[in-house]
């Protein structure tokens, strides 16, 4: 990730602007400036636009995450937990991305950012791009109910950022369904109603493969820690089906 090797190497000298660059700047020593959306380094180099995507999607993350632990009023040690497990198992994040997560995380718990403007700057970063969206909206969600239940504050926020998203409704019960029940999952995973004739399900099936090969996520600049969680993603796509066709007889 070529923006975490900047930072662990002490050459950044830029901040991002708006509340995740008073994150990432309190989090890591930088200078920031709200009125600027990227500074240039100590070497006069800029981020590249996939870098910029990078790290904003990586303080987003741990950002809301952090807002996310705290929704209930306070932080539990499992909750702690369910972070660490999210970080290691499904992420896999190296030594270094580990530590910035983590001083991401420890930094936006008390931060007077909230989770609402920090879901509102990552949707002007990646409005245009949906797969982003539905990652970020699947990795709150993932977490939350890491625990074994997803509480009303917990959902209460996790809404807020499917409304700043302007991200559907329908959508989102589907994505919900994969967690907080095992009925129906495959059919959650493919985007579409077990009701669906067969037709249907091939066509929502074709559309997430689309939407989710390796090739086109590792196009559109999500960290490498989050292109193998859509990696697996992609694979989950093709369990369901599997599990689908074998349901129904579709050959």
């Amino acid at each position: 990730m070529g923006w975490m090797g900047k930072l662990v190497g002490g050459t950044i000298g830029f901040a991002l602007g708006g509340p995740l660059g008073a994150i990432f700047g309190a989090a890591f020593g930088h200078a920031f400036d709200s009125g600027t959306e990227l500074e240039l380094s100590r070497e006069g180099q800029r981020l590249s636009r996939v870098e910029q995507n990078q790290l904003t999607f990586f303080v987003a993350a741990f950002s809301m995450l952090a807002k996310l632990a705290r929704a209930d009023g306070r932080v539990t040690p499992e909750e702690i937990d369910s972070i660490e497990d999210f970080m290691e198992k499904d992420l896999r994040l190296n030594t270094d991305s580990r530590h910035a997560a983590v001083n991401i995380f420890r930094t936006a718990l008390n931060a007077p950012g909230t989770f609402d403007d920090f879901a509102r700057q990552f949707y002007e970063e990646f409005h245009g791009q949906p797969q982003m969206i539905e990652v970020m909206i699947e990795v709150l969600l993932r977490v939350a109910v890491s625990d074994g239940r997803l509480s009303a504050e917990e959902e209460e926020l996790i809404m807020v950022a499917v409304n700043t998203f302007h991200f559907s409704s329908v959508r989102y019960s589907q994505l919900k369904s994969k967690y907080v029940k095992t009925a129906d999952k495959a059919y959650a995973v493919l985007g579409c109603s077990p009701d669906a004739d067969n037709d249907q399900v091939k066509r929502c099936y074709r559309q997430r493969v689309q939407e989710y090969h390796p090739d086109k996520i590792a196009a559109k600049g999500l960290p490498d820690e989050f292109t193998r969680f859509a990696q697996d993603k992609f694979r989950e796509i093709q369990e369901a089906w599997e599990e689908v066709k074998a349901e129904r007889g579709i050959k």
